[in-house]
Protein backbone atom coordinates (compact mmCIF):
# COMPACT_ATOMS: atom_id res chain seq x y z
CA UNK A 1 0.00 0.00 0.00
CA UNK A 2 2.84 2.41 0.79
CA UNK A 3 4.30 1.82 -2.67
CA UNK A 4 0.97 2.46 -4.38
CA UNK A 5 0.51 5.66 -2.39
CA UNK A 6 3.98 6.83 -3.40
CA UNK A 7 3.11 6.36 -7.08
CA UNK A 8 -0.57 7.31 -7.22
CA UNK A 9 -1.25 9.19 -3.98
CA UNK A 10 -1.88 12.94 -3.90
CA UNK A 11 -1.66 13.51 -0.16
CA UNK A 12 -0.92 17.12 0.77
CA UNK A 13 -1.78 18.47 -2.67
CA UNK A 14 -4.38 21.18 -3.34
CA UNK A 15 -6.60 20.87 -6.39
CA UNK A 16 -9.29 22.91 -8.13
CA UNK A 17 -11.94 21.08 -10.15
CA UNK A 18 -14.26 23.29 -12.17
CA UNK A 19 -17.72 21.90 -12.87
CA UNK A 20 -16.97 19.45 -10.08
CA UNK A 21 -20.49 18.94 -8.73
CA UNK A 22 -21.67 16.47 -11.35
CA UNK A 23 -20.54 13.91 -13.92
CA UNK A 24 -16.87 13.49 -14.73
CA UNK A 25 -15.92 16.49 -12.59
CA UNK A 26 -17.42 14.85 -9.53
CA UNK A 27 -15.70 11.56 -10.35
CA UNK A 28 -12.37 13.38 -10.51
CA UNK A 29 -13.03 15.27 -7.28
CA UNK A 30 -13.85 12.05 -5.44
CA UNK A 31 -10.73 10.34 -6.77
CA UNK A 32 -8.54 13.19 -5.56
CA UNK A 33 -10.18 13.28 -2.12
CA UNK A 34 -9.75 9.50 -1.81
CA UNK A 35 -6.12 9.97 -2.80
CA UNK A 36 -5.54 12.46 0.02
CA UNK A 37 -5.84 15.86 -1.67
CA UNK A 38 -7.60 19.01 -0.56
CA UNK A 39 -10.07 19.61 -3.38
CA UNK A 40 -11.77 22.91 -4.22
CA UNK A 41 -14.97 22.27 -6.19
CA UNK A 42 -16.45 25.15 -8.15
CA UNK A 43 -19.38 25.48 -10.53
CA UNK A 44 -22.16 27.93 -11.29
CA UNK A 45 -24.36 26.22 -8.69
CA UNK A 46 -22.57 26.90 -5.42
CA UNK A 47 -25.09 25.03 -3.28
CA UNK A 48 -24.61 21.88 -5.35
CA UNK A 49 -20.85 22.17 -4.89
CA UNK A 50 -21.27 22.56 -1.15
CA UNK A 51 -23.51 19.48 -1.04
CA UNK A 52 -21.03 17.37 -3.00
CA UNK A 53 -18.18 18.55 -0.78
CA UNK A 54 -20.16 17.44 2.28
CA UNK A 55 -20.76 14.03 0.69
CA UNK A 56 -17.07 13.59 -0.09
CA UNK A 57 -16.01 14.70 3.38
CA UNK A 58 -18.38 12.10 4.84
CA UNK A 59 -16.46 9.31 3.09
CA UNK A 60 -13.80 9.36 5.77
CA UNK A 61 -11.03 9.55 3.16
CA UNK A 62 -7.60 11.06 3.75
CA UNK A 63 -8.42 14.17 1.71
CA UNK A 64 -11.03 16.88 2.06
CA UNK A 65 -13.32 18.95 -0.14
CA UNK A 66 -14.84 22.41 -0.10
CA UNK A 67 -17.43 23.67 -2.55
CA UNK A 68 -18.33 27.15 -3.71
CA UNK A 69 -19.79 29.04 -6.67
CA UNK A 70 -17.52 29.73 -9.61
CA UNK A 71 -18.25 30.45 -13.27
CA UNK A 72 -16.08 30.46 -16.40
CA UNK A 73 -18.75 31.92 -18.68
CA UNK A 74 -17.34 35.44 -18.90
CA UNK A 75 -14.11 37.32 -18.27
CA UNK A 76 -15.61 39.04 -15.22
CA UNK A 77 -16.79 35.73 -13.78
CA UNK A 78 -13.37 34.18 -14.30
CA UNK A 79 -11.76 37.10 -12.50
CA UNK A 80 -14.15 36.55 -9.57
CA UNK A 81 -13.34 32.85 -9.50
CA UNK A 82 -9.62 33.62 -9.59
CA UNK A 83 -9.95 35.94 -6.59
CA UNK A 84 -11.98 33.33 -4.70
CA UNK A 85 -9.43 30.59 -5.33
CA UNK A 86 -6.51 32.82 -4.31
CA UNK A 87 -8.34 33.71 -1.10
CA UNK A 88 -8.49 30.01 -0.24
CA UNK A 89 -4.97 28.90 -1.15
CA UNK A 90 -1.59 30.36 -2.00
CA UNK A 91 -0.59 27.39 -4.15
CA UNK A 92 -2.29 25.00 -6.55
CA UNK A 93 -0.83 21.59 -7.30
CA UNK A 94 -3.62 20.43 -9.60
CA UNK A 95 -6.02 22.27 -11.90
CA UNK A 96 -8.79 20.30 -13.58
CA UNK A 97 -10.56 22.29 -16.30
CA UNK A 98 -13.77 20.31 -16.47
CA UNK A 99 -16.50 22.98 -16.74
CA UNK A 100 -18.17 22.95 -20.14
CA UNK A 101 -21.44 23.03 -22.03
CA UNK A 102 -22.92 21.53 -25.17
CA UNK A 103 -25.59 22.46 -27.71
CA UNK A 104 -27.50 19.99 -29.86
CA UNK A 105 -29.54 20.93 -32.90
CA UNK A 106 -29.99 19.72 -36.50
CA UNK A 107 -27.51 20.96 -39.08
CA UNK A 108 -30.18 22.92 -40.97
CA UNK A 109 -31.07 25.08 -37.95
CA UNK A 110 -27.83 25.07 -35.95
CA UNK A 111 -27.48 28.71 -34.82
CA UNK A 112 -24.48 31.01 -34.81
CA UNK A 113 -24.99 31.73 -31.10
CA UNK A 114 -24.34 28.06 -30.36
CA UNK A 115 -20.77 28.60 -31.56
CA UNK A 116 -20.28 31.79 -29.57
CA UNK A 117 -21.53 30.32 -26.31
CA UNK A 118 -19.88 26.90 -26.49
CA UNK A 119 -16.48 28.08 -27.74
CA UNK A 120 -16.47 30.89 -25.17
CA UNK A 121 -16.92 28.54 -22.22
CA UNK A 122 -15.22 25.36 -23.41
CA UNK A 123 -12.12 26.96 -24.92
CA UNK A 124 -11.74 30.65 -24.04
CA UNK A 125 -12.86 30.13 -20.44
CA UNK A 126 -10.46 27.23 -20.02
CA UNK A 127 -7.54 29.25 -21.36
CA UNK A 128 -8.24 32.38 -19.30
CA UNK A 129 -8.68 30.55 -16.00
CA UNK A 130 -5.50 28.57 -16.61
CA UNK A 131 -3.60 31.77 -17.40
CA UNK A 132 -4.95 33.43 -14.25
CA UNK A 133 -3.92 30.54 -12.00
CA UNK A 134 -0.51 29.82 -13.52
CA UNK A 135 1.22 31.71 -10.72
CA UNK A 136 -0.35 29.42 -8.09
CA UNK A 137 0.64 26.37 -10.12
CA UNK A 138 4.18 27.67 -10.48
CA UNK A 139 4.45 28.24 -6.72
CA UNK A 140 3.55 24.60 -6.03
CA UNK A 141 5.77 23.09 -8.71
CA UNK A 142 9.19 21.53 -8.13
CA UNK A 143 11.67 19.80 -10.42
CA UNK A 144 10.70 16.33 -9.24
CA UNK A 145 7.03 17.01 -8.65
CA UNK A 146 5.52 19.31 -11.28
CA UNK A 147 2.11 20.86 -10.93
CA UNK A 148 -0.55 19.22 -13.08
CA UNK A 149 -3.27 20.50 -15.38
CA UNK A 150 -5.94 18.16 -16.73
CA UNK A 151 -8.26 19.49 -19.42
CA UNK A 152 -11.44 17.60 -20.22
CA UNK A 153 -11.82 17.04 -23.93
CA UNK A 154 -13.93 14.37 -25.62
CA UNK A 155 -13.79 11.49 -28.06
CA UNK A 156 -15.91 13.81 -30.23
CA UNK A 157 -12.86 16.06 -30.47
CA UNK A 158 -10.76 13.11 -31.66
CA UNK A 159 -12.96 11.45 -34.26
CA UNK A 160 -15.27 13.24 -36.75
CA UNK A 161 -18.47 12.69 -34.80
CA UNK A 162 -20.98 15.44 -34.01
CA UNK A 163 -24.52 14.00 -33.93
CA UNK A 164 -25.94 17.53 -33.86
CA UNK A 165 -23.42 18.89 -31.33
CA UNK A 166 -21.28 20.67 -33.93
CA UNK A 167 -19.82 23.43 -31.79
CA UNK A 168 -19.23 21.05 -28.86
CA UNK A 169 -17.29 18.57 -30.98
CA UNK A 170 -15.14 21.28 -32.54
CA UNK A 171 -14.57 22.94 -29.15
CA UNK A 172 -13.22 19.66 -27.79
CA UNK A 173 -10.87 19.33 -30.74
CA UNK A 174 -9.67 22.81 -29.82
CA UNK A 175 -9.23 21.73 -26.19
CA UNK A 176 -6.96 18.91 -27.33
CA UNK A 177 -4.85 21.28 -29.42
CA UNK A 178 -4.75 23.88 -26.64
CA UNK A 179 -3.56 21.17 -24.26
CA UNK A 180 -0.54 20.49 -26.44
CA UNK A 181 0.19 24.19 -26.86
CA UNK A 182 0.08 24.77 -23.10
CA UNK A 183 2.16 21.66 -22.43
CA UNK A 184 4.96 23.25 -24.47
CA UNK A 185 4.33 26.72 -23.03
CA UNK A 186 4.41 25.67 -19.38
CA UNK A 187 7.02 22.92 -19.35
CA UNK A 188 9.75 25.35 -18.29
CA UNK A 189 7.62 26.25 -15.26
CA UNK A 190 7.46 22.59 -14.16
CA UNK A 191 3.77 22.28 -15.06
CA UNK A 192 2.46 19.29 -16.99
CA UNK A 193 -0.64 19.65 -19.16
CA UNK A 194 -2.67 16.70 -20.34
CA UNK A 195 -6.24 16.02 -21.42
CA UNK A 196 -8.81 13.29 -21.07
CA UNK A 197 -10.82 12.47 -24.19
CA UNK A 198 -13.73 10.56 -22.64
CA UNK A 199 -16.26 8.49 -24.47
CA UNK A 200 -19.75 8.08 -22.99
CA UNK A 201 -19.87 8.47 -19.21
CA UNK A 202 -23.02 9.00 -17.10
CA UNK A 203 -23.55 12.73 -16.48
CA UNK A 204 -26.18 15.43 -16.78
CA UNK A 205 -24.88 16.17 -20.28
CA UNK A 206 -25.35 12.57 -21.43
CA UNK A 207 -28.49 11.76 -19.42
CA UNK A 208 -30.67 12.09 -22.53
CA UNK A 209 -28.98 8.98 -23.93
CA UNK A 210 -27.50 7.00 -21.02
CA UNK A 211 -29.55 8.23 -18.08
CA UNK A 212 -31.10 4.78 -17.76
CA UNK A 213 -29.73 1.25 -17.60
CA UNK A 214 -31.38 0.50 -20.94
CA UNK A 215 -29.74 3.53 -22.52
CA UNK A 216 -26.33 2.57 -21.15
CA UNK A 217 -26.72 -0.91 -22.62
CA UNK A 218 -27.68 0.42 -26.04
CA UNK A 219 -24.93 3.03 -26.19
CA UNK A 220 -22.40 0.63 -24.70
CA UNK A 221 -23.05 -1.75 -27.58
CA UNK A 222 -21.61 0.92 -29.91
CA UNK A 223 -18.36 1.11 -27.93
CA UNK A 224 -15.66 -1.41 -28.96
CA UNK A 225 -15.09 -2.56 -25.39
CA UNK A 226 -18.86 -3.03 -24.99
CA UNK A 227 -19.88 -0.65 -22.21
CA UNK A 228 -20.05 2.98 -21.14
CA UNK A 229 -17.45 4.43 -18.79
CA UNK A 230 -17.47 4.03 -15.01
CA UNK A 231 -16.15 6.27 -12.20
CA UNK A 232 -13.19 3.92 -11.65
CA UNK A 233 -12.05 4.52 -15.24
CA UNK A 234 -11.80 8.25 -14.53
CA UNK A 235 -10.32 7.76 -11.07
CA UNK A 236 -7.47 5.55 -12.24
CA UNK A 237 -6.40 7.95 -14.97
CA UNK A 238 -6.69 10.94 -12.62
CA UNK A 239 -4.51 9.46 -9.91
CA UNK A 240 -1.96 8.35 -12.49
CA UNK A 241 -1.59 11.84 -13.96
CA UNK A 242 -1.67 13.65 -10.62
CA UNK A 243 0.50 11.27 -8.62
CA UNK A 244 4.25 10.66 -8.89
CA UNK A 245 3.63 8.13 -11.66
CA UNK A 246 2.45 10.85 -14.04
CA UNK A 247 5.22 13.36 -13.39
CA UNK A 248 6.90 12.68 -16.74
CA UNK A 249 3.75 12.76 -18.88
CA UNK A 250 2.79 16.00 -20.61
CA UNK A 251 0.98 16.90 -23.82
CA UNK A 252 -0.98 13.62 -23.87
CA UNK A 253 -4.59 13.25 -24.94
CA UNK A 254 -5.66 10.18 -23.00
CA UNK A 255 -8.49 8.29 -24.73
CA UNK A 256 -10.86 7.14 -21.99
CA UNK A 257 -13.31 5.88 -24.59
CA UNK A 258 -13.31 2.08 -24.63
CA UNK A 259 -11.47 2.00 -27.95
CA UNK A 260 -13.67 4.42 -29.89
CA UNK A 261 -10.67 6.50 -30.99
CA UNK A 262 -9.30 3.59 -33.02
CA UNK A 263 -12.58 2.21 -34.25
CA UNK A 264 -12.55 1.81 -38.02
CA UNK A 265 -14.18 -0.24 -40.78
CA UNK A 266 -12.89 -3.82 -40.64
CA UNK A 267 -13.12 -4.41 -44.38
CA UNK A 268 -11.29 -1.50 -45.93
CA UNK A 269 -9.67 -3.49 -48.77
CA UNK A 270 -11.31 -6.90 -48.37
CA UNK A 271 -13.95 -6.30 -51.03
CA UNK A 272 -11.29 -5.47 -53.61
CA UNK A 273 -9.26 -8.64 -53.09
Amino acid sequence: MAYLNSIFGVSGKTALVTGGATGIGRMIAEALVQGGARVLIASRKGEACEAVAAELNALGADGSAEGFAGDVGSEAAIEDLTVNVKARTDKLDILVNNAGITWGEPYSTFPHKAWEKVMNINVAGMFTLTRNLTDLLTTAATDGDPSRIINIGSVMGTIPLAEGAYSYAVSKGAVHHLTKILAAELASKNITVNAFAPGPFPSKMTAFAIGSEEGQTKVGANVPIGRVGAPEDIAGATLFLCGRGGAYTSGAIIPLDGGMNVQAAQNLFANAI
